[in-house]
């Protein structure tokens, strides 16, 4: 892998991370179309940590505040306060509680089934036609109009719900921002709690990949740091600035449109395969 592949792959996965258009899907296919045939699972993985990184950046606010009213609720919850209670006092603890509830379906199926997953991102077929699995999940959000539920209205089943579509997104193809957003707007949520739970909740689920992947792979990688560096600061930057015009297309009630992009990617990917 060359300087150029690494700035390659880490634009991909920048734009498309936090767009419902299946990052996992543009890296297998561009990956191949590079000439790699075998899954480059670490470099995806240092590239996700990367797009973290955005992450982190954006939701600076909202992350202060979970962790602030997280240890607050905690306290509050020692002294044998009730949930509701704590909830008024401290409302991000009702975020935290939410990530903790949807984040188990995920952690689950990722560690039940791993391996299945992982076998999945070798195959265009697969990819191609999982993609028409998210623009389905896509066209759905079309319906879904009464959304007025704050999180802090939002019951533990929607919580796990959620968290049952972003699971299904573990394989390469399916939107995970597309499944989350979807689930929760499903579930009757605000637009724009739905963005901002979407990708709060994304945070533990690529972290945990990360450290999986990191452990299992980083004595393994062939092609010296500065590539890893390269993919690394590149899917961090346009991962930040994907994530700005992204809430401005949920806000506007649009996310629908991206089914005709999936649409017509996985029907390209399945003719080159």
């Amino acid at each position: 892998m060359t300087i150029f592949h690494a700035a390659i792959l880490g634009l991909v996965q920048g734009l498309t991370e936090f767009l419902p258009v299946s990052s996992s899907a543009h890296l297998v296919f561009v990956q191949n179309l590079l000439g790699f045939k075998e899954p480059l699972l670490f470099f995806d993985v240092v590239l996700h940590l990367g797009t973290l990184v955005a992450l982190f950046i954006y939701f600076a606010g909202d992350i202060a505040h979970l962790i602030r009213d997280s240890i607050y609720g905690i306290f509050y919850l020692l002294r044998r306060k009730p949930l509701a209670e704590i909830a008024q006092i401290a409302p991000y603890s009702r975020w935290a509680l939410g990530i903790i509830v949807a984040s188990i379906p995920t952690g689950l199926a990722g560690f039940l089934l791993k391996d299945w997953f992982e076998s999945l991102f070798g195959s265009l077929h697969t990819v191609g036609f999982l993609l028409f699995g998210t623009t389905l999940i896509l066209v759905l959000t079309r319906f879904f109009q009464k959304n007025e539920l704050g999180i802090d209205q939002a019951k533990y089943l929607d919580f796990f719900i959620i968290g049952l579509f972003q699971s299904v997104a573990i394989a390469p193809g399916i939107s995970r921002s597309g499944s989350t957003i979807t689930g929760a707007l499903f579930r009757g949520l605000k637009r724009e709690d739905a963005f901002r739970f979407s990708f709060l909740l994304a945070i533990p689920a690529i972290l945990g990949a990360g450290l999986v992947e990191w452990r299992h792979g980083a004595s393994t990688w062939a092609w010296g740091w500065p590539t890893l560096a390269v993919g690394f600061l590149v899917s961090a930057v346009f991962g930040y600035l994907s994530l700005h015009f992204f809430a401005r297309v949920v806000r506007q009630g649009r996310i629908h449109w991206f089914g005709v992009y999936t649409f017509l990617l996985g029907l390209l990917i399945l003719k080159l395969a």
